[in-house]
């Protein structure tokens, strides 16, 4: 891992950029000199680590207590797309505003892409455990598709929190009956891109015996300020 750059932030929470072989992220530490317990930070879909509500989310979260590492997932943010990639997003917005079926061209954008993620978090988490300034136990928050594979795949993860937004491949659904661990579940009610019923239906399949289901009216960017502070009394709760 080599950070390549970092600034201390008027609330002491130190924030430095890193990459790692091809990977680009960020790492978020709290000003305390005792080791911190982590949590992965994923947006939905893949959208990048700067993306201002994931950063507002981040240093919230690291304000509790907590390192927060975010990276972006092939093909998004800093990292390269290939010509395949840029067809199967055109052709995904194209469908949208047309009003076609969208499901089996989402499957042919998220499912790879959850595929690529899974591993590099993996390594990721590695490298992050091996600081010293980080400790274990291990929450992820956000980007629901990746989060069930993560929890299916990564035992060193305890606890997760889902935004049940954007899509979530089949294999990622069926997977969801083999996640154990404490779950927290973000729904916003009306959001326009994330039909409710199959959320709901999610949530049910989920296999964990503590499981729970947030559900706030507002459409796919209006998740209440509050859920914040709910999700880190969740963390403080299973991580500490």
């Amino acid at each position: 891992m080599h950070f390549t750059s970092g600034q201390r932030l008027d609330d002491g929470v130190l924030e430095r950029e890193f990459t790692l072989g091809e990977i680009p992220g960020t790492l978020w530490t709290p000003g305390s000199t005792a080791p911190a317990p982590l949590i992965l930070m994923a947006h939905n879909n893949g959208l990048p680590k700067a993306e201002p509500r994931l950063v507002a989310r981040a240093r919230h979260t690291t304000a509790y207590g907590y390192a927060v590492a975010s990276i972006d997932a092939a093909g998004c943010g800093d990292r390269p797309r290939s010509a395949a990639d840029e067809q199967r997003r055109a052709d995904l917005r194209r469908a949208i505003q047309a009003g076609e079926p969208v499901d089996e061209i989402f499957e042919s954008v998220v499912g790879p892409l959850v595929e690529k993620a899974v591993p590099e978090w993996q390594t990721t988490l590695d490298t992050l455990l091996a600081l010293p300034e980080i400790a274990g136990p291990v929450g992820y928050s956000g980007w629901t598709a990746l989060g069930i594979r993560l929890a299916v795949a990564e035992p060193r993860i305890t606890a997760a929190g889902f935004f049940a937004g954007g899509y979530v491949p089949r294999a990622q659904r069926e997977e969801a009956r083999q996640v154990t661990i404490p779950l927290l579940l973000l729904l916003q009610w009306d959001d326009e891109g994330n039909p409710r019923q199959r959320a709901l239906d999610l949530f049910d399949a989920f296999g964990t015996k503590e499981k729970t289901l947030h559900a706030n009216m507002g459409g796919h960017t209006g998740t209440p300020w509050f859920e914040l502070e709910d999700g880190c009394r969740f963390y403080d709760r299973h991580l500490k």
